[in-house]
This record gives structure tokens, sequence and C-alpha cells, in this order.
């Protein structure tokens, strides 16, 4: 568990007494495909690290329809807003893949606040991290039209970010997740998939995605 604390972001700078303390507070989750880790309305009694796997934020729509906040992967952590806002959580936690995660105490990590600056300030700079991304969100749910946010969530997944060479992805999850993610209908998204194939710009066999020009597909997400 010390390694795997030592290796995440967040921890990285912290000294072996500091990750030794951490990890005392920390309790390992295995959560097969489908569990759910919390719901809304639950206390938040500390944060989450994904160690291995995946897992959605979501929440209910007043029509009943599910909305995908976040899809969370292996490395990221979530959870910390909330408990620093002392609130209980406003969206439920499930895993769409067998997960292994880690959850650590609230009580840890303000004990560690108050006598670590540099923990303080990695906490600071993950919180300003997925705050910006959540900006980003509702900017492109605003301004962006669907195909752009197909297309800019497509080039995202190209870890290399070719310009001009062609590039396989695989999507993270599945279509309909991914649909809802985007703020849109698991039609629409197969539509466009449909679509940007016949033109030439992708080649889709399941989850695998071929870039076939990105050069251009910036020119159209732009």
């Amino acid at each position: 568990m010390r390694d795997i604390l030592a290796r995440s972001p967040m921890f990285r700078e912290l000294s072996a007494d500091e990750i030794e303390r951490m990890a005392r507070a920390c309790r390992e989750i295995h959560a097969p495909k489908g569990t759910i880790l919390f719901q809304k309305g639950d206390p938040a009694n500390g944060f989450y690290l994904v160690v291995q796997g995946q897992l959605k934020l979501t929440f209910l729509s007043h029509t009943g329809a599910e909305k995908i906040v976040e899809i969370i992967a292996a490395g990221q952590t979530f959870g910390e807003a909330v408990m620093f806002l002392e609130r209980p959580y406003p969206v439920y936690a499930q895993t769409l893949v067998d997960s292994l995660l880690l959850h650590v105490s609230k009580s840890a990590v303000f004990e560690e606040i108050t006598h670590n600056r540099s923990f303080a300030l990695k906490m600071l700079a993950g919180l300003s991290i997925r705050l910006h991304g959540l900006i980003h969100d509702v900017a492109a749910y605003s301004l962006d039209t669907a195909t752009q946010r197909l297309i800019g969530f497509l080039l995202s997944q190209d870890l290399h970010e070719n310009e001009k060479s062609q590039a396989t992805i695989r999507l993270p999850a599945g279509k309909a997740v991914i649909a809802s993610r985007l703020n849109i209908s698991a039609e629409t998204f197969s539509r466009m998939l449909h679509d940007l194939s016949e033109s030439g710009l992708i080649e889709v066999q399941g989850r695998n995605i071929t870039l076939l020009n990105p050069e251009q597909l910036r020119k159209i997400g732009l």
C-alpha cells in the first residue's frame, strides 16, 4: 500500500514517514464491476484513489435518466472536494469494471494538512485541476456542438497527440457511458461515429477507433 501511495501524484513528494502515516489511514477496497461505492447523500468520510479499474460518478435527473458527471480511471482520485466541504456526496459512484481502490480517511488527511504545508498545496492543486476540468465541460456543453464535443473527446484520448499521423485509441468505457458523459444520447453518439466514419475521418472497430486524419478532425472540432 505504501508503494501505491508513493507513486500517486498527490503523495509523491511526501517523506517515507509521511507515506507510512497515510498508509495506516487507508482502507483497501476490492470492488467488482457494478459495485456502488457510495450513494447520493452518504457522508464523505475521506477520498478515494483508483489503483486499478474504472468507475463513473453519476446522478439521476428529474426524469429518472442517468447523467454521468465524470469517468474516473486508474491513478486518479475523487471525493476530495466534498470531504473538505463536509457535506454528503451529491452523486453516486459505481465501478464500470472490476476495480481496486484505496480509501483515505478524512481525519488522517486533516491531520497531515495541519503539519504539512506541501501536502496541503498538493490537495489544493488537485482540486484546482478538477475545477478547471468542470469549467471546461460547462463551456463545451454551452458553446460546442455535439460533434465538436465528440471530436474533442476522441482527440483527448490520443496520448501521443499526433497532429497528422493516424492513431488508434480505445474508448475507456462503453458507448452509452461516454455518450452520457458528453451530454448526448447514445443514438446520437452512434450516428456521429457513423458519419465521421463515412467521411473517412475515423475507422470504428468495436471500442477501438482509428483517427485517420487527426489534423482534419482538429479543424472540425474548433
